[in-house]
């Protein structure tokens, strides 16, 4: 069933010719974000064992960009102000998750993979063995004694066994992934039966409850941007396609829940006003995250030209009166016992 309605908060209603969230009031909710969110800024790119090639970057548009794997492998930078956005991510999606995780029903996994990388699992489970893996060598200087980290493709063959992990996790990869097939074949192969997998992808259509998704033309004309970006790529969001990507492969029992992620605080309810808070800070250095990469390589958009798209989309998200959202959905399925 599709989430409900967000109400706005009457606050953020009562004066519709100011535009500045921090004129109104809200300058004391970013200060309590920002105290409360655990930003890593220390990350080891020291690992001995690793290839000096894998330490190789590129730098564009003053972001330092992944080339291991290949130059458009990934349009995400891969520097420290990318990790601290994913930070934010990370509390985003675990407001809306209720402060879960996860949502696959999980009893006491022994093996799990993230893709993407994360230690937060290995802290909820200090009895299992969480592997992290990603493109780039850039993880916390510190991880939990039970958490390791590698570097890999995950479209290139998996060379894990088979029937291996109890829970695979993969989330925010659509920028990054050609051949979702492949991808969850594989996965299949390497969970053991009776174990879990779960997507986490992005509906990346703003929407609005309100009439004011009409005057969001900033943040509408980028996503239609990323869009075409995308598809001259050959890249695109899976979202409407997650639950029969995961029967295809073989996964029973699934199960796909949607989250509305606000993108300014501007909803009633509290936690959505912190997952929104959160949102617009990440979105400072986001939308050149998901942008500038995109806009100059495959729309041969100049570097001007795509900072005034990604600056303009994030002016738009930051006026208060534009009341719009995307949409996160959260999939998972069990392979089948033998």
């Amino acid at each position: 069933m599709p989430p409900t309605s967000i109400e706005v908060d009457p606050a953020v209603l009562e004066d519709d010719l100011t535009e500045d969230y921090l004129s109104t009031g809200y300058r004391a909710l970013f200060s309590v974000v920002e105290k409360n969110t655990e930003f890593r800024h220390s990350y080891d790119t020291s690992t001995a064992s690793l290839s000096a090639s894998v330490h190789e970057y590129v730098f564009e548009n003053g972001r330092r960009y992944h080339v291991y794997f290949g130059p458009d492998k990934n349009p995400h930078p891969t520097d420290e102000m990318e990790q601290d956005r994913l930070d934010l991510q990370h509390e985003m999606f675990y407001i809306l998750l209720g402060k879960e995780l996860h949502i696959a029903p999980l009893t006491e996994p022994h093996r799990i993979l993230d893709v993407g990388t994360g230690t937060d699992m290995a802290d909820k489970y200090p009895m299992a063995e969480v592997i992290g893996l990603d493109l780039s060598p850039i993880q916390p200087a510190w991880v939990p004694p039970n958490c390791r980290f590698e570097v890999d493709d995950a479209e290139l063959d998996w060379t894990y066994s088979s029937d291996h992990f109890d829970f695979i996790h993969v989330r925010d990869l659509a920028q990054a992934v050609s051949d979702w097939p492949k991808l969850l074949s594989q996965a299949y192969r390497c969970t053991k039966p009776g174990g879990y997998i779960e997507l986490s992808e992005a509906d990346m259509r703003v929407r609005s409850d309100n009439e004011t998704l009409a005057k969001a033309t900033g943040i509408t004309r980028y996503i239609e941007l990323i869009m075409q970006a995308m598809a001259k790529r050959n890249l695109a969001y899976p979202h409407e396609t997650l639950k029969e990507d995961l029967k295809n492969a073989g996964f029973v029992d699934i199960e796909v829940i949607e989250k509305k992620l606000p993108l300014g605080p501007w909803p009633k309810d509290p936690e959505l006003k912190k997952a929104g808070a959160m949102a617009l800070l990440a979105g400072e250095t986001g939308y050149h995250t998901y942008g500038m990469q995109l806009f100059t390589r495959a729309l041969d958009m100049t570097s001007e030209e795509a900072d005034k798209i990604c600056s303009g989309a994030y002016h738009c998200v930051s006026n208060k009166n534009n009341h719009v959202y995307c949409t996160q959905l959260f999939a998972y399925g069990r392979k089948p016992e033998e």
